[in-house]
């Protein structure tokens, strides 16, 4: 049985894993993982890494401006670009293999890019962790030959966020973020006020301090999810919040007493395969 690798071996070996790579082209976010893979791309590689950044539809454009500027201090090249996930009907219906659609749409605009200008492999900022969940948009990875030099090297969030740290990264501590249709049940439609809904609420929590925070969509209810500790925040803040989140259309306004949890949404998914006898989500 191979033995675990130290936190130092799992980062040589990521380098090794880049330098074999050439000239890379990164699906970059912003976020901590495509942060920190960036800038080790660019320590091995130097000028044969692009950064592409995208801007979506269903994420705030204040997450796209942040990526660009923090790419930019890092004085790594950038190139931005657009997908259009609304003129995607198998996106907009949100089935359970939403993301797969997503992803797809995405990785296969990533590679004609890296064709066009003659970059040898599309990677992403995966990590082991991400293993863990429900993700249909890892299929869609496999088959468009995305790799995850992160999940190669066997590195996990925390790990990747200690690295980042050392890097001396100003967002090795960012919370995680996901697009704003993963707030929406599976099966209803994902469309452009829910979204600006979504978007302008959790802009408004985070503005009252709380670190980690998901608005969930159910109709005319909105579920908040934050973090265990800052559930009294919440309440401290209840007038506002629920005079805020009503003026933007929702009914009733309620807080999820489980707190924060990464893909909270896929939980019904796994709920349905335990009643119909199944191991776990389609």
């Amino acid at each position: 049985m191979e033995a675990a690798l130290s936190l130092d071996e799992k980062n040589l070996r990521l380098g090794e894993i880049l330098r074999g790579m050439g000239r890379i082209l990164v699906a970059y976010s912003g976020g901590i993982d495509s942060t920190f893979l960036l800038k080790r791309a660019h320590q091995e590689l130097g000028d044969q890494v692009l950064a592409v950044t995208a801007a979506s539809e269903t994420f705030p454009s204040r997450e796209f401006d942040a990526a660009v500027s923090l790419a930019e201090s890092l004085g790594i090249r950038l190139l931005k670009t657009e997908v259009k996930e609304f003129e995607n009907e198998h996106f907009v219906a949100n089935n359970p293999d939403r993301c797969y659609h997503c992803k797809t749409g995405l990785f296969s605009h990533l590679q004609q890019l890296g064709r066009e200008l003659g970059y040898s492999y599309i990677v992403d900022g995966s990590n082991i962790d991400d293993l863990g969940d429900y993700r249909p948009g890892l299929k869609a990875k496999k088959e468009q030959g995305v790799r995850s030099p992160l999940q190669e090297a066997g590195l996990v969030k925390d790990e990747i966020r200690q690295l980042a740290r050392e890097l001396g990264l100003p967002n090795w501590n960012k919370p995680s973020f996901a697009c704003l249709s993963s707030r929406i049940p599976y099966g209803t439609r994902i469309e452009r006020y829910k979204i600006d809904q979504l978007d302008e609420a959790e802009a408004f929590l985070a503005q009252l301090g709380l670190r980690q925070v998901r608005v969930r969509h159910h109709d005319k209810i909105a579920r908040i999810e934050v973090l265990q500790d800052e559930i009294s925040q919440v309440l401290e803040h209840r007038d506002s919040i629920h005079s805020k989140l009503t003026s933007l259309g929702f009914s009733y306004v309620t807080l999820d007493l489980a707190g924060y949890r990464t893909g909270s949404m896929n939980e019904v998914l796994s709920q349905a395969a335990k009643i119909s006898g199944k191991d776990a989500a389609p």
